[in-house]
């Protein structure tokens, strides 16, 4: 047996279990949810209040209505996003099992990306159902195949960042308040580029306008889940 051969057999167990301690943490918190349903019901609910208290408060035409859909869409996935950060990583912070996790024998980053992927997972949930109501209220069609990829992009972006900000903020007396201290100014870019593109998609805008903004997100998304990745160990040591 060669080398290369040796150094591939070993690498690959180390490859499998980071993969699967990637999945055990998405799904021990998809789980938890099932149960309690704590973390959807009050995103959800703040997101319903949000878009309601929008169209009694936006009297407005059919079309400026459709002008203004991508900034109110945005306001209310960033604060709902916002809320579920926070509270999914109290949740683990009051119960003890921050502390477990960082104690399994398992890469620091294998939980980050598990709590990502649960987090994502949580917002594109109350995403799903917020789109069908407020197509409804606003008489706006939201199912665009070019809207839905903004609305993913952005979310991961947002998600992203949040998780790594929201690990460093929940360690403080002051994590409610900390958290969009802390996320609001870093997510100001993506959030700018998700309501620019999703406008230009929502009213019919050329390609060519639309695609710096996307170039944007992508590069946001790709660039600061990689800074992440990086630091999100020495953050938890904190």
């Amino acid at each position: 047996m060669t080398e290369s051969t040796l150094t591939t057999t070993t690498h690959r167990p180390a490859k499998s279990s980071f993969w699967k301690a990637i999945a055990a943490v998405a799904w021990k918190d998809l789980a938890a949810e099932l149960r309690s349903r704590e973390l959807l019901s009050a995103m959800l609910v703040f997101s319903l209040l949000v878009i309601l208290i929008f169209n009694f408060a936006l009297e407005l035409d059919i079309a400026t209505r459709r002008s203004v859909t991508s900034g109110v869409l945005w306001s209310t996935f960033a604060f709902a996003g916002t809320l579920g950060l926070n509270r999914s990583m109290a949740i683990e912070k009051d119960r003890g099992c921050l502390d477990g996790l960082l104690l399994a024998p398992v890469d620091r980053s294998a939980i980050y990306f598990g709590k990502v992927i649960s987090n994502l997972a949580f917002m594109l949930i109350v995403e799903a159902i917020v789109l069908p109501i407020y197509s409804v209220l606003y008489n706006t069609n939201l199912f665009q195949p070019g809207l839905l990829l903004v609305i993913l992009l952005g979310s991961v972006g947002y998600v992203a960042v949040g998780t790594l900000l929201a690990s460093m903020a929940v360690q403080t007396r002051t994590r409610d308040v900390l958290l969009p201290i802390l996320l609001f100014p870093v997510v100001v870019p993506v959030l700018i580029a998700a309501v620019k593109a999703s406008g230009g998609y929502l009213t019919g805008a050329p390609m060519t306008d639309i695609l710096p903004w996307l170039n944007l997100l992508i590069a946001y998304d790709v660039i600061f889940t990689a800074i992440a990745f990086m630091v999100f160990d020495y953050v938890v040591e904190e």
